[in-house]
């Protein structure tokens, strides 16, 4: 395959698209976001897993920007709660009644949990990535996770999402106390985006 020289990370969540810029490192490689194009529909993400919904989302933002795209799909996954929010993350809150954004998702998943004692608030970051190419072909996926558990309330400014919540106890922080370089090393983004770059390298697609 020849080399790509531009690829379009198909988000708009602002947090998602600095922590992509920082983990494509490849000077050949020209980055894109949706943050930079006019407002256009968002692609209906109704798969039954991660994977589903990160190669819809690639797929789709391909096609309609004819470029390159690169979409994930990612969450926290509850043990408590039989895997909940997984893939409904992001709208967790707005699916209750709750509110709306991270910090209702937030307060909500604390309320959900607040009878479980510690032992009982192990929980995962999961992601899912996939590439599509022009024509919204997928050509690779890969995915990833971290083990952390959740705290009683928020710690931690650096982070979005469930970031305050998740903590690592290797670390003894919660992902939202991490510096960038340390929540690469070991987030569900930063391991699956490894393994991504890996993988368009050994295609030909990176230089």
């Amino acid at each position: 395959m020849t080399p790509l020289e531009l690829l379009l990370i198909a988000t708009k969540n602002k947090g998602k698209v600095s922590e992509f810029r920082e983990l494509i490192d490849v000077a050949s490689l020209a980055v894109d976001d949706l943050t930079n194009h006019a407002p256009s529909p968002d692609v209906v993400e109704d798969g039954a897993s991660f994977l589903e919904n990160a190669c819809k989302k690639a797929s789709e933002y391909a096609r309609r920007f004819q470029c390159w795209a690169l979409a994930d799909d990612s969450g926290l996954a509850v043990d408590a709660l039989d895997g909940d929010p997984g893939i409904h993350s992001a709208r967790w809150a707005q699916m209750h009644d709750a509110g709306k954004g991270d910090a209702d998702n937030n307060r909500l998943l604390l309320e959900q949990m607040d009878d479980f004692d510690d032992s009982k608030r192990t929980a995962r970051f999961m992601c899912a990535l996939a590439l599509a190419d022009e024509q919204g072909r997928i050509v690779l996926t890969c995915q990833d996770s971290v083990e952390g558990r959740l705290l009683r309330e928020a710690r931690g400014s650096k982070g979005f999402g469930y970031d305050p919540l998740f903590f690592v106890d290797a670390h003894g922080k919660t992902t939202a106390e991490l510096s960038s370089e340390e929540k690469h090393n070991i987030s569900h983004r930063g391991k699956a985006m490894r393994t991504m770059v890996k993988l368009m390298r050994e295609h030909g697609l990176l230089n």
